[in-house]
């Protein structure tokens, strides 16, 4: 996995090290309250989290969510990536940074480097986000890279509405889904 730049923004990808930064980041009511509770809880659930799934995804697939730094302080500001879902049909582009740096245009930023990697380097065409209807800075963020909304839907064994955002429409009735 390469370090991918943009004109603020570092993003590279996660290793043990970044645990205290995943602890602190999966457990702000924010992340609790929009993405869900990953049972991260201790610096070692924080671990097996990079490794269970970042590191796995990298090994496997050759992207993943990476950690977004700023370029010249290298403070970490949330995770940005691509991750492969057993449960959608497509790769999505998901996202997650600290409270006090919204606002900024640093997801904004991260996607859209993380959507033009996926398109140039892993040469995918259709890409998705999920997203809770309510979340409307998360988004805005998703409308600004270009993605649109398609349509609503439940993932399985999730009893929670989502909102399927795509960067081009589907083409099979699997996509679709």
């Amino acid at each position: 996995m390469d370090t991918l730049q943009t004109d603020r923004l570092l993003l590279r990808p996660l290793d043990i090290a970044d645990a205290p930064f995943i602890l602190n980041l999966l457990n702000q009511p924010s992340f609790l309250h929009n993405i869900g509770d990953r049972g991260v809880h201790s610096l070692l659930e924080a671990e097996g989290y990079i490794q269970a799934g970042p590191l796995k995804s990298y090994e496997r697939f050759g992207f993943g969510l990476m950690l977004v730094t700023l370029k010249n302080s290298r403070i970490p500001l949330g995770i940005c990536g691509l991750i492969k879902r057993d449960t959608l049909e497509n790769i999505d582009i998901g996202f997650a940074f600290l409270p006090e740096f919204w606002s900024k245009g640093y997801a904004t930023e991260a996607a859209s480097a993380i959507l033009a990697d996926g398109k140039n380097r892993l040469n995918l065409g259709r890409i998705v986000a999920i997203v809770l209807p309510g979340n409307a800075p998360s988004i805005r963020v998703l409308e600004r890279i270009g993605l649109k909304f398609e349509h609503s839907l439940r993932l399985p064994g999730d009893a929670v509405e989502l909102s399927l955002y795509a960067n081009q429409p589907a083409t099979t009735l699997e996509e679709m889904e």
